[in-house]
């Protein structure tokens, strides 16, 4: 400590001379101040606890922090004898001694290594260490430089995790020595690095070349490939053979690439490129893989309007048209009869290898439902099943999940009329029939429930020619004729003007229903099962065999002696 007479003459030499403060401080301690706010060269003496004591050449040690001798988060490498750079900061005032850091030491030493390189516009070399407001703080060798967010990368950058502890080139932008303020980029080294790869890469480029890129961004028509400071275009159409609805389900941001240069302008300086280009192409020889009417597995990749895409391999499509997807469903949009990545079994049908095309078959590959009807249901085969609907003219009567045949109204009974046998039937019920007719081609099944039962009026048409005189039952009179039963099973009309010989006696209204008329069959419908009858042409036949057997009235027989004759005889024949 300074004796008081000491004391007393720097106050003395303070009010006589006028100096400040500090110098007569320095006159008091008796030491050389000079080196304060210096770089000096120590050399450790000695490791006490967790701070190193330096000799730097002046009357008293110094002190620093173990921290200081590395960079953050590492272990300090220091021991008695290194020589070390330090900063005098400056001298204590109680006990004399000296307060150092090697931190500003370096820092100061990088200042000035930085402000040349600065003037140089040179790269410097720094270590991202921490994250602050709006960036990243980075060690330039002793000297924090701020980093910010936009100038991490030519790209917006998700993660710096990797980026993160490792040395790398920044360029710096902005110093300002007197607030400790430094502003560096590493974007702006990475856009010159690019520049500079870019020209090279252009001037080189050919098409055919196969180059290795990063996948850099990726929209919905492709994606943005990085080939090292030049951006192709990767077409969602040539990533791969098979089908890519959208590049994502086959590219992530950030992956390496393969790809080759399909097409180069050099004046625009676009690129077009291919991935799938340096694969195999799976369509050569895809005719001799898939030959026609051959059955194949594949997966449901896309449904249209007018169809559903199957892969059959990955890069190999076929289309299914929608008249080819089901032997039921007629006018039904694909998306009701297949799902997408559903697996199916198709039918080749066609194959187009030039044009890259094939044709395929759902429903073919699930076989005719109706020829698989009609190999277990011969014509004459009795069915049961289920009427499922009712229209005007028949019964739609269920025999498969989705085969329907019908029962013509006409078809349901022998006797009713079609309207009578059609109010029998409810939708629902349960009918049993025979299987009258098939026809794959139209898609029909003809059922018959009426034929379940013997004709009752077949015996009688076997019987019954053309020309035959008939007895008849009247069973409806009408405006234009009568309707007639033969034999009580067989249907028979006589029109009008066939009611008699004498026009007069041609009306319908003379008959009475249960009455008993003899006929002459003049047709036989044996479809309809019904005949055509005449009463006027029997009496002109009758008439004709009378005049010829008993005379004309030229031979002095009158007309009515003629027709007397015949009708006694008849009379006669009848009685016998």
């Amino acid at each position: 400590m300074a004796s008081a007479t000491t004391l007393d003459r720097a106050s003395s030499s303070m009010g006589a001379g006028g100096e400040d403060f500090a110098s007569l401080l320095d006159a008091t301690l008796g030491a050389d101040t000079g080196f304060a706010g210096s770089v000096v060269t120590g050399k450790v003496i000695r490791i006490d606890d967790d701070v190193a004591v330096v000799d730097v050449g002046l009357k008293s040690e110094g002190r620093v922090p173990l921290r200081e001798f590395a960079p953050q988060g590492a272990k300090p490498e220091v021991k008695p004898g290194d020589l070390v750079e330090l900063f005098v900061e400056r001298y204590e005032d109680r006990d004399g001694s000296i307060v150092l850091s090697r931190e500003k030491a370096r820092r100061e030493e990088a200042w000035t290594n930085l402000e040349k390189q600065f003037q140089a516009n040179v790269r410097v070399n720094g270590v991202i260490f921490g994250r602050v407001k709006g960036g990243f703080t980075v060690d330039l060798g002793g000297a924090v430089a701020f980093l910010p967010g936009s100038q991490v990368d030519i790209r917006p950058v998700r993660d710096v995790g990797p980026l993160m502890g490792s040395p790398q080139p920044f360029q710096i932008l902005k110093m300002d020595r007197a607030r400790g303020n430094i502003v560096v980029s590493r974007r702006a080294v990475l856009e010159e690095t690019r520049a500079e790869q870019r020209s090279e890469l252009i001037q080189g480029l050919k098409e055919g070349m196969v180059l290795d890129g990063v996948v850099k961004n990726i929209t919905d028509y492709g994606a943005f490939v990085d080939l090292g400071g030049v951006d192709g275009l990767l077409h969602v159409t040539d990533i791969a053979w098979r089908r890519i609805n959208h590049p994502s389900e086959a590219l992530t941001i950030g992956q390496p690439v393969k790809v080759q240069v399909i097409r180069f302008n050099p004046e625009t300086q676009r690129i077009s490129l291919g991935m799938k280009q340096l694969m195999a192409d799976p369509w050569d020889g895809v005719a001799a893989k898939y030959p026609v009417q051959g059955k194949f597995s594949g997966r449901v990749t896309n449904i249209t309007d007018y169809g559903a895409f199957v892969e059959l391999e990955p890069g190999v499509e076929g289309l299914v048209h929608v008249s080819e997807m089901s032997w039921t469903k007629k006018n039904v949009h694909p998306g009701k009869i297949v799902a997408t990545s559903q697996e199916v079994e198709v039918m080749i049908l066609d194959v187009d290898e030039p044009k890259r095309r094939i044709s395929l078959g759902l429903k073919q590959a699930q076989g005719n439902p109706w020829e698989v009807f009609m190999e277990n249901n011969a014509p004459g085969t009795i069915v049961e099943g289920e009427i499922r609907n009712i229209t005007e003219f028949g019964l739609f009567v269920g025999l498969a999940p989705e085969i329907d045949g019908m029962v013509h109204m006409s078809d349901l009974s022998w006797d009713l009329s079609p309207e009578q046998a059609m109010a029998n039937y409810n939708k629902g019920d349960m009918v049993k029939a025979k299987v009258l007719d098939i026809d794959i081609e139209k898609e029909r099944i003809s059922l018959g429930i009426k034929q379940l039962e013997a004709d009752p009026a077949a015996e009688v048409l076997d019987k019954v020619r053309k020309g035959d005189v008939v007895t008849c039952i009247v069973t409806k009179v009408e405006a234009n004729g009568i309707e007639v039963k033969v034999d009580e099973v067989l249907t028979g009309f006589i029109r009008r003007a066939e009611l008699a010989r004498d026009r007069g006696d041609q009306r319908p209204e003379k008959f009475a229903i249960g009455e008993k008329v003899d006929a002459k069959v003049t047709a036989v419908d044996r479809a309809a099962r019904r005949l055509a009858l005449t009463i006027k042409g029997k009496e002109i036949e009758e008439e004709r065999e009378a005049v010829k057997e008993f005379g004309t009235s030229d031979s002095g027989a009158s007309l009515g002696d003629i027709l007397g004759a015949a009708i006694r005889r008849r009379n006669l024949s009848s009685d016998e």
